[in-house]
């Protein structure tokens, strides 16, 4: 499920967009985790559906923080070097 049905019906995305920064950038090579804006609303389980769904890609784990450009999360991957060819897929890297 990549979209949420909120109270009154709406559909949301759950992942709205990449998030890329220099730091978010080292990560991706050095900790094989992608970090990405999400609905505020979104769960973890949501969001590791979601990956499965729009990317076809297991992820390991979901870590959660809130900042300036919404919610977050930093995505870990299960498999070695998944977070660079996820990148490299999204044009990222």
């Amino acid at each position: 499920m990549s979209e949420k049905i909120d109270d009154d019906g709406d559909i949301r995305p759950i992942i709205k967009h990449t998030y890329i920064t220099e730091k978010t950038f080292n990560i991706i090579e050095r900790e094989n985790k992608l970090t990405f804006i999400v609905d505020e609303n979104a769960t973890k389980k949501d969001i590791l559906e979601a990956m499965k769904t729009l990317y076809e890609t297991e992820a390991d784990r979901v870590y959660i923080s809130r900042g300036l450009h919404g919610k977050k999360a930093i995505i870990r991957f299960a498999k070695p070097e998944a977070a660079r060819d996820l990148a490299t897929r999204l044009g990222l890297v």
